[in-house]
């Protein structure tokens, strides 16, 4: 009894855990403003799209090794938002792998060469049942202090429009150290997803694809 109990609660953590990581708008892989302590696997890569009131920023992230992320973010500004064009190279190193009963960690670093702000961090995710996941962090520059975010994810399963199962769809409220972002990413087919919400009281749309 027992151990059907403890198998049940694995996969129900693991139902929690997202498929695929996908790019942040500054180009670490997490959720909005924020990264996750989540890492590609050796081999993938990520291509990311965000309109924001500003401007746009496009990012790829690639992972050359086991446990590395490398990444850079491009962002390209208006001309009436008074602000320069920004180039982010950032890299995020996976510590600890996340398990079910313990969280993943990483360490990380954007914006190496300081166009903005050079940002190192630390942080933690965790898979929690019903399709909750928390992640949180500490780091210096652009994050000045602590961050954190709270997802929920809503399964497909039993959800029907037509002959079509409803996209998978994560729920996202986050502090990013300055602000409270929201958004919501919806999965669209197996590594497409579609990001919208709040962020800095400004709206955004994204589009990711991991491979």
């Amino acid at each position: 009894m027992r151990k059907k109990a403890f198998l049940a609660a694995v996969a129900v953590l693991m139902a929690a855990a997202p498929v695929y990581a996908a790019p942040s708008v500054n180009g670490s892989t997490g959720l909005i403003n924020t990264p996750s302590a989540d890492v590609l696997q050796e081999g993938q890569f990520s291509l990311g799209y965000h309109h924001l009131e500003e401007g746009n920023a496009g990012s790829f992230v690639f992972s050359p090794a086991k446990k590395l992320e490398l990444g850079v973010a491009g962002f390209r500004y208006d001309s009436d938002s008074n602000r320069d064009n920004q180039t982010y190279f950032n890299a995020k190193y996976s510590l600890v792998p996340e398990t079910v009963v313990t969280p993943g960690l990483a360490i990380g670093v954007e914006d190496i060469g300081g166009e903005d702000k050079r940002t190192f961090y630390a942080a933690a995710s965790k898979a929690l049942p019903f399709g909750f996941r928390l992640h949180a962090g500490v780091g210096d520059g652009r994050y000045d202090g602590v961050f954190a975010s709270l997802e929920k994810t809503f399964n497909p399963v039993g959800v029907i429009t037509g002959s079509n199962a409803f996209p998978a769809t994560t729920l996202i409220a986050e502090w990013d150290g300055d602000r409270m972002n929201y958004g919501a990413r919806l999965s669209v087919v197996p590594g497409l997803k579609i990001d919208a919400g709040w962020r800095h009281s400004e709206t955004y749309i994204g589009l990711t694809y991991t491979y």
